[in-house]
This record gives C-alpha cells, structure tokens and sequence, in this order.
C-alpha cells in the first residue's frame, strides 16, 4: 500500500472562471485568498519583490474515475498521439495536482493577485513559491510538435 499524504489547502482561487478551459487563459486575473485561520499577517512579507510565484493547487472538480494512469489523447484529440499522463500536463493526474508559474500583480496582509493561473474559481491552493531564475531548466528545452500544437491557444484570450 502506498503511503498517504493528507494536505490542507493554503487557501483558494477567486477568478471569474467557472468551467475548464482548454485553452483561453490569457489576461484572467485571479486572487489567492489564504486561510487565515493558518497565516499571520506576516507570511507574505518579502514576497511583493518578486515578479512571478510558482502555484501548487488540486484539479477539485476530477472525479477519481476520470483520473488517467496510462496513456490518452491530449485533452481527448485523436489527431495527437496517445501519450501517458506522465508526458502531459492535463487535469486528470493521479493526484489531481496542478503547477502554474504566474505573474505576481499585488500582495496583500493575507492575498495575493496573479495573472496567468489556469484555475477555477474555488480551486484549493497547496502551496505558493517565489518563481526563481535559478530554479528555471538549464540548458536547452526539448518538446514534441504535438505540445506546442496543443498549447498554442493556450495563452490567448477568448474573453472580450
């Protein structure tokens, strides 16, 4: 049996997005509203002098029956090849779990506001970190043909 790892959210997304989206995610702004019943005031300070946070949430509205743990199409195309869920980013994970480097707009006494989360609103925050230079691959960046096809709408906008 696997070990269990029991998280408590840090906080949640407030943002106007209420459906997934596949792509689109351009300009949305959300707030990251942190449990205040867990933080101080102080546990944003020094984060202001960053321009970018790394945020770790949980995809909430899977169903663990649609949880992926072998190969699938990219969100369902056949024209993509079929690829294991480790070779993806999609919300159907095994743990559910999504990363997302954002830009960090404002830090408040216990919020912050980012654009360029590709979240829902209500989405459970597991973690917030300072993006980093340092941390970013060294080196050169390989991908398939077929990621960059299916993420080139990614960070358009489809709202007015």
């Amino acid at each position: 049996m696997p070990d269990q790892i029991t998280v408590i959210p840090i906080g949640h997304v407030r943002n106007p997005v209420t459906e997934p989206l596949d792509e689109g995610w351009a300009g949305v702004k959300s707030r990251i509203d942190l449990d205040t019943t867990l933080f101080g005031s102080d546990c944003l300070a020094g984060l202001d002098q960053f321009s970018h946070v790394e945020v770790v949430f949980r995809f909430h509205r899977i169903a663990e029956d649609d949880v992926c743990r072998g190969t699938r199409h990219p969100r369902g195309r056949s024209d993509l090849p079929r690829v294991g869920i480790f070779a993806q980013r999609g919300r159907y994970r095994p743990n559910r779990i999504g990363v997302t480097v954002c830009s960090l707009l404002a830090v408040g006494e216990s919020y912050i506001e980012v654009e360029g989360l590709d979240a829902l609103d209500a989405t459970p925050v597991l973690d917030i970190k300072p993006y980093m230079r340092e941390f970013a691959p060294q080196g050169q960046i390989r991908q398939p043909g077929w990621s960059r096809e299916l993420m080139s709408g990614y960070w358009t906008s489809t709202r007015a």
